[in-house]
């Protein structure tokens, strides 16, 4: 079957966190070719926690599988507005990470255009031509971002995310050559084009039993669109790492939850010590245990300690080092000044976040056409009967 032949090559150039991600990257490659047909563009989140991941040979790989690519790392923001039409481009950016954060305002434009296009309709408005004429630009386009550490929530919210780590010894890979891997990725790229490009109809009218809801459904939903359209083995594969994958992002998200409570937590004790150049661990510890209404008190089997406290703070790229107080005397103590961009990312005082954007209400799903699906891909099997 094409998606097992593409699930088997991506594998070989990539090592991916595990099979539910493998499988993932291959739906989402495969959904890049119906993207006139589907509603929501979802974004493909490749993050990982330092250099040497794997993140940009993930892009090199999708660059050579899915539908139009077109790589965004040197690319301006208004070549992108007007690429964007109703047959998009799937977009690639490698360092997403510095399109985000307070430093980088001049990528304004191309921040709002991959948080606005996820869903179709959502057009960017702009002053345009020599009669400054206020025009619509498409924004509705697939993205795939990879990055150093996790993007923002309007990101990540909207993304399959591929949390990639770096190889093991044991862990091998092909390298890859564009003499011969490029022509085989090629080749199932237009495979897939061609079984994909006359379904696009198809794919339009099916609405999918979905194991997730919300937003999360929004954002899989083609996935399991070109499961089904698979069929075999295919659409219950994909809801398992649909499920699988949304559930670890919970996780995720309630471990980013705790690590943002303690930067802020920390940012009090600091204002409460008059913002001193450093505090000494110990010191800092106790501050955060006395607070009988935080979860550190109880956290871990005794309370929270300089182990947890640094095992906590290492996503930060933040470790406690020695410093020589007043008084003559060096411990080890957390600098304040490590703290600042991290504080600025990820809790910024209320008067620099920016407004939360209005996400327009939910209306109610189609009704699901009747039929049975189509013929599946190039030497696989029918698909089944679409679930009610």
């Amino acid at each position: 079957m094409l998606l097992d032949e593409l699930r088997a090559a991506i594998g070989r150039y990539i090592v991916l966190p595990s099979e539910e991600a493998l499988t993932a990257v291959t739906l989402w490659v495969t959904a890049s070719h119906i993207q006139p047909a589907l509603q929501h563009a979802p974004r493909l989140a490749v993050v990982g926690p330092t250099k040497g991941c794997g993140k940009s040979r993930v892009l090199d790989v999708l660059h050579e599988t899915v539908y139009q690519p077109m790589m965004t790392v040197n690319t301006s923001p208004a070549v992108v507005f007007r690429v964007i039409g109703k047959n998009p481009p799937t977009l690639l950016v490698d360092e997403a990470d510095t399109i985000f954060g307070p430093k980088a305002g001049e990528k304004e434009d191309l921040r709002g255009l991959l948080n606005a296009g996820h869903q179709r309709n959502r057009p960017a408005w702009r002053i345009s031509g020599p009669e400054h004429k206020p025009t619509a630009f498409p924004t509705f386009a697939m993205a795939a971002l990879a990055g150093i550490g996790d993007l923002p929530d309007t990101i990540m919210d909207r993304a399959v995310v591929i949390r990639m780590q770096k190889r093991k010894p044991g862990e091998r890979i092909i390298p890859s050559r564009s003499r011969y891997s490029v022509p085989e990725l090629n080749a199932l790229r237009d495979r897939l084009t061609a079984w994909l490009g006359p379904l696009r109809g198809t794919a339009a009218r099916l609405v999918p039993r979905m194991p997730v809801e919300d937003r999360a459904a929004d954002t899989w939903e083609p996935l399991i669109i070109v499961a089904d359209l698979a069929g075999g083995h295919w659409p219950a594969q994909a809801r398992a790492a649909c499920l699988a994958m949304t559930r670890h992002e919970v996780v995720q998200d309630e471990q980013t939850t705790l690590k943002t409570r303690l930067l802020r937590d920390i940012r009090r004790i600091f204002e409460q010590e008059g913002n001193k150049e450093a505090l000494r661990t110990q010191d800092l510890l106790a501050a955060l245990i006395t607070d009988t209404e935080s979860p550190w008190p109880e956290y871990g089997t005794k309370g929270l300690n300089a182990y947890h406290l640094a095992n906590l703070l290492r996503d930060f790229d933040i470790s406690p080092a020695n410093y020589r107080f007043e008084n003559g005397k060096q411990a080890k103590a957390y600098m304040r000044n490590r703290f600042l961009d991290v504080w600025a990312r990820y809790c910024p005082e209320p008067s620099q976040e920016a407004p939360a954007p209005v996400c327009p209400a939910r209306g109610t799903p189609p009704t699901t056409p009747a039929g049975s699906l189509p013929i599946g891909p190039p030497g696989g099997t029918a698909g089944p009967k679409r679930a009610r």
